[in-house]
């Protein structure tokens, strides 16, 4: 079973590369040598250097504390989680599954062989309480792909406790600022590894795929401008870009059950769809739609999961809600067991439609398409017109869709019409989102507003699903001889919140439609 801990760290490099005196650091009343460590380890990645081109990290060590393979995936500058297993001959499956999204079917080899000799210190408070770990690597780095190219430097390296106050490493660092210590260049060992070994010298960095590597464009493909966003075009990729980034780096939280994920990653699916559709003047739709489809496929997959996260938490809220009084029978147990045994299923299949074929030949898609885009004749004007009228022409659909709703009658039909304004609520914010760096102020004005009319009618139609689960969970009940009681409550407050979401929505609907001026006049 792999371990997960925060890893808040900085490197340094200095000329003589010993530690210098670190007592006088404020709140350090002792430092303790805790002898040298002899480390060993190969760090694996593809052939094209995938995870390095991401900033993650996949390696065997032995020696030390903490033998075992170890995955570190960025979080902030200085800041990574580590993923551990125990010491194996093999790569455990576990670990395999997380770097899925970026290897793809790519083989795993050793690339790079570090052996360290660290001497280490402890810093600790007047309680002998640990507050970090500095340690002096001499670093001996081999690659063992290619030419084989060594190199050798030191290092000195300050890691936080945990549960540490990351303040408590800036009176570190000025201390060994002024015992002649600097910041390292380099973000990591491995990266100054592939840096320092390589044929020509070059840092990887320069020469590595994006996070995602994109398939190698084909000639016919007219070719894009690479940088700050200049063509409508231009912006339109670079949202795309986010989107595909976000679904690759999303993937190894999904996979570990991380609080949010499942949503995130639905998100940036239904990003993507709604921009293919959205611009099909700027993305020729014969590339997209297929791609497009196996997004809706992949979200649907993940509403399976996530929807079922969001009921589960707006009925416990509802139930915690009511007086004792209006709770008869085991409701509240019958609620976690139906929510806990449908989320243990659903969590399982989605992380088999991880494995799938199918989720990995989407993302090979999504690299190809951003490599080699299917860009129509629009995507090499100026930004303004074409991203105006594509968003324009979603928020018209959109105002059609909301009049048809406050027109019909309280019923099915209109919880019908309100979910489909709710989605194209979406679709707009979503196109809103894509023209803001080119648009600015007016685009992220009807982000907001779109913010807003999502969040009303999401709760309407979270109503709409929750009272149907509660009818669902009532009928159980009743076969088991408990009381529905408080299922009827419960589903009655549902409509009473129904009602007063319905009530509100003219209100804010007008209130929206003043700040949508610059898009309807």
């Amino acid at each position: 079973m792999a371990d997960t801990k925060r890893e808040i760290e900085r490197k340094y490099e200095s000329d003589d590369g010993g530690l210098p005196d670190l007592t006088r650091v404020p709140g350090v009343a002792t430092v303790l040598d805790r002898g040298i460590a002899h480390l060993d380890a190969t760090y694996h990645d593809t052939a094209d250097e995938r995870l390095a081109a991401s900033s993650v990290t996949l390696r065997r060590r032995t020696g030390g504390s903490d033998a075992g393979w170890h995955l570190k995936f960025p979080v902030a500058p200085g800041v990574r989680d580590e993923i551990h297993a125990p010491l194996s001959d093999t790569l455990p499956d576990e670990l395999a599954a997380l770097v899925r999204s970026r290897v793809r079917d790519r083989e795993l080899l050793p690339v790079v062989r570090l052996r360290s000799d660290r001497d280490v210190r402890h810093l600790v408070d007047a309680d002998g309480r640990l507050l970090a770990e500095v340690s002096a690597d001499t670093v001996h780095a081999e690659r063992l792909t290619g030419t084989g190219g060594t190199a050798r430097w030191t290092e000195i390296e300050v890691e936080l406790a945990d549960d540490g106050d990351p303040a408590f490493l800036d009176k570190v660092e000025k201390r060994l600022r002024k015992a002649g210590v600097r910041p390292s260049a380099s973000t990591s060992k491995l990266a100054r590894a592939l840096a320092d070994t390589a044929p020509d010298k070059t840092p990887a960095a320069a020469t590595a795929p994006a996070t995602a590597p994109e398939a190698a464009p084909r000639q016919k493909r007219r070719s894009r401008t690479i940088g700050k966003p200049v063509t409508a075009g231009d912006h339109v990729l670079a949202y795309v870009r986010a989107q595909r980034d976000a679904l690759v780096e999303l993937d190894p939280a999904v996979r570990q059950d991380i609080p949010d994920s499942v949503h995130r990653m639905r998100v940036a699916t239904r990003r993507l769809r709604s921009t293919f559709r959205s611009f099909r003047t700027v993305l020729d739709r014969e590339a997209t739609d297929p791609v497009g489809a196996d997004l809706k496929w992949l979200a649907a997959e993940l509403g399976l999961d996530r929807d079922q996260e969001v009921l589960a938490e707006r009925l416990r809220s509802s139930l915690a809600g009511l007086p004792d009084a209006l709770v008869a029978g085991p409701v509240g147990d019958r609620l976690t067991t139906w929510a806990e045994a449908r989320h243990t299923g659903a969590h399982g299949h989605l992380t088999g439609i991880l494995d799938s074929r199918r989720y990995l030949t989407l993302l090979d898609a999504l690299d190809a398409l951003l490599a080699d885009p299917p860009l129509r004749k629009k995507a090499r004007a100026t930004p303004d017109k074409v991203l105006t009228k594509a968003v324009r022409k979603d928020l018209d659909k959109l105002t059609g869709l909301v009049t048809r709703a406050l027109d019909l009658p309280p019923g099915t039909d209109r919880d019908v019409a309100l979910h489909e304004a709710r989605k194209k609520t979406k679709r707009t914010r979503y196109a809103a989102e894509t023209a803001t760096p080119a648009l600015g102020r007016p685009a992220n004005g009807l982000v907001k507003a779109m913010k807003s009319l999502q969040g009303l009618l999401g709760d309407h139609q979270d109503s709409v699903m929750a009272r149907q689960t509660l009818r669902e969970l009532a009928a159980v009940a009743h076969a088991a001889g408990e009381s529905a009681f408080t299922h009827g409550v419960l589903h009655g407050r549902e409509e009473r919140r129904a009602e007063l979401a319905e009530a509100a929505l003219p209100e804010a609907w007008t209130s929206l439609t003043k700040d949508l001026r610059p898009w309807t006049t």
